[in-house]
């Protein structure tokens, strides 16, 4: 309605304008020249009944064309216009709150939700009888829209139910990576910039082992397919392997969580001493490697075992990869070409073949299946650093990057990628699950989203102030062997967390 008043007025200022003649015209413009055309309007905190006095002082100070009488009828419809926005602004920061209200309340349920993921019943405010028809106009526009991201999310997100489950905390500073083991006992490791690895029980969420022999961060770390050994690269320029024996405790009852809940803290911003209150400070010590692998002339970023657990392979910031023997230690192959620092090395589940990222935009793809003949492909794919390249169980490589995206490419005709996912964060260490083949992706903005192998987005796993990474999230790894926690990611919160991810709607569709 006032937008309607204010286009009225408009075209009666335009209608009355007198016409001036030509030498009142020209001696007006000679004025004009030597002060301000513009209309200025001031904002002031006067009440209703001051404010014409005001507008009339601001008028005689302020020189143009317009009769005094419709320049009063403009401020008057400025500020009216001024007031609906200041109503509206107010009823959305009401909106919001409701919002994350009902964000906290249904993460807290192990729900999924998301922007799209609101009833229309959440989004109903509490408007007061005199809100206006412009506003009304407004919030009715905004509840259709949501109801289409509702309807457009239904067949999938609602579906998902990603709970958290377990955090695992005792680290003294940001957590790289992070790895199950292969063989039982199930456990968890961490690799983190404390220079220390730690492996964890799923269950409980104790340390049991930490490893300290690295002189700088440690920065991945991966369990050997059939012993008990763990492979960790590290910023001292080397990797280590060393083998563990961990007993599992006794499973424990669970505890109430509802009483922590109700207490607001952000434990990533606690004393170090803290974090190593129950737990970590106990953990039996490995401080010597079995086995340590030099040759690189700097940081080494990554580790991986090669099919069969007899060699390994790791990538390093002066830009080559490596291949190892396991049990003699000896260097058997430099792989070189990268333009830049290496980020991320990967190796196929079942076959000789090896994939390297890079911060020069590239992933490589190295074949080492002939003895006679080493093959390499190169892929060019993305416009940024690519953070990670990991093989899938069949035929495919999924890579993410700091471009934002995250491209999924079939082995057999990598030219161009069959699917990408655009995101709106840079992506770190991404995992795909063996089974349902969902691709977790951690991101720098603290969120983590999964999607399918086709680009749809399934859920994203719920945070808050009360749960989740409240830093960037560096990695993300599955366990589909355990029901309980089958995805577990770890970030620069200094804390790794295990949640159970359950997809039954996507698994009767496929």
């Amino acid at each position: 309605g006032h937008f309607i008043r204010f286009i009225l007025s408009f075209r009666v200022i335009f209608r009355v304008m007198p016409v001036e003649s030509g030498n009142s015209a020209a001696a007006r413009q000679v004025k004009q020249k030597r002060k301000s055309h513009s209309l200025s309007i001031r904002r002031t905190n006067s009440t209703e009944q001051d404010r014409p006095g005001m507008q009339r002082d601001m008028l005689e100070g302020q020189d143009s064309k317009l009769p005094m009488a419709l320049r009063s009828n403009l401020l008057d419809l400025f500020g009216q216009i001024e007031r609906e926005f200041e109503n509206l602004y107010i009823e959305n920061l009401e909106l919001r709150r409701e919002i994350e209200s009902l964000n906290e309340r249904l993460a807290g349920e192990g729900q999924t939700v998301d922007g799209g993921d609101l009833s229309k019943g959440a989004l109903k405010t509490k408007a007061s009888h005199s809100t206006s028809q412009l506003s009304q106009k407004l919030k009715t526009t905004y509840k259709a829209s949501t109801s289409k991201i509702v309807s457009s999310f239904k067949a999938t997100t609602s579906r998902a139910v990603c709970q958290l489950v377990k955090e695992y905390v005792g680290h003294r500073d940001g957590i790289w990576d992070l790895a199950v083991t292969r063989v039982q006992p199930l456990v968890l490791g961490t690799a983190s910039a404390d220079h220390c690895s730690m492996l964890w029980s799923i269950e409980t969420g104790k340390c049991l082992l930490k490893y300290a022999g690295h002189a700088g961060s440690v920065n991945s770390i991966k369990f050997h397919p059939t012993e008990q050994m763990a492979l960790t690269a590290s910023g001292d320029q080397t990797a280590h392997i060393w083998r563990y024996m961990v007993q599992l405790p006794l499973p424990q009852p669970p505890a109430d969580i509802s009483a922590s809940l109700d207490d607001d803290v952000d434990f990533s911003d606690k004393d170090e001493a803290d974090g190593e209150a129950d737990g970590p400070s106990e953990c039996p010590t490995i401080r010597v490697a079995t086995t340590t692998l030099k040759s690189h002339q700097g940081v080494v970023i990554a580790a991986d075992w090669l099919v069969g657990g007899k060699q390994v392979v790791t990538a390093s910031w002066d830009r080559a990869a490596n291949l190892y023997d396991v049990e003699t230690s000896e260097l058997v192959h430099t792989l070189t070409g990268h333009d830049q620092e290496l980020t991320h090395c990967c190796t196929h589940p079942t076959q000789r073949l090896v994939v390297t990222s890079s911060r020069d935009t590239t992933f490589r793809l190295w074949d080492f299946r002939d003895p006679s003949i080493h093959s390499v492909n190169v892929f060019q794919g993305h416009t940024d650093t690519v953070t990670s390249a990991v093989f899938t169980v069949g035929d495919n490589v999924v890579s993410g990057s700091d471009d934002r995206t995250v491209k999924v490419w079939d082995l057999k005709n990598m030219r161009s990628p069959i699917a990408t996912i655009r995101t709106d964060s840079a992506v770190n260490r991404i995992s795909v699950s063996a089974n349902q083949r969902i691709i977790a992706l951690p991101h720098d903005n603290r969120q983590v989203r999964l999607f399918d192998m086709n680009g749809v987005r399934l859920a994203r796993l719920p945070r808050s102030n009360r749960q989740g990474h409240r830093r960037m999230v560096c990695c993300s790894a599955w366990n589909e062997e355990n029901q309980a926690c089958n995805l577990f990611t770890c970030g620069f919160d200094r804390q790794a967390i295990g949640w159970n991810i359950n997809i039954p709607a996507l698994l009767q569709e496929k």
